[in-house]
């Protein structure tokens, strides 16, 4: 079980961002900006293209409804996609609130939030997502 599919079942603490039957997503707790959240599939799938079609299809929208309430919570010009997948053998997209592209940046350094902010940037996200 990877530590995705832990914290969809709630064994691992998270910042929950929106949920569907599906799909679930949560604050990075790496963040490269305020508002940074992953999204994954419940279902354990290593590759983010060993995905059905359809699958990619249903988390390609939920991320967008996702993003949608990232840029309503953190201003930001756009919110940038990302599909990397090295660090844990469980598919997700990043998004990432920026003002600029250097803001996507993964080698940049992580931001610090505390728990209190990263609560309530993620119950933000949750109200806007649930509007």
């Amino acid at each position: 079980m990877t530590i995705f599919s832990r914290i969809i079942a709630g064994e691992i603490p998270s910042y929950k961002c929106a949920e569907n039957e599906e799909f679930y997503a949560f604050l990075d707790i790496n963040p490269l900006q305020k508002g940074h959240t992953l999204v994954v599939p419940k279902r354990e799938v290593d590759y983010f293209f060993d995905l059905t079609d359809e699958e990619i299809a249903r988390m390609q929208v939920f991320a967008k409804h996702v993003a949608q309430a990232i840029k309503q919570v953190c201003p930001c010009v756009k919110v940038a996609q990302a599909v990397l997948g090295l660090e844990v053998p469980h598919a997700h997209i990043h998004l990432v609130p920026m003002q600029s592209e250097a803001d996507a940046n993964f080698a940049n350094a992580k931001k610090q939030f505390t728990p209190e902010e990263m609560q309530q940037t993620a119950n933000n996200i949750l109200a806007a997502f649930r509007e």
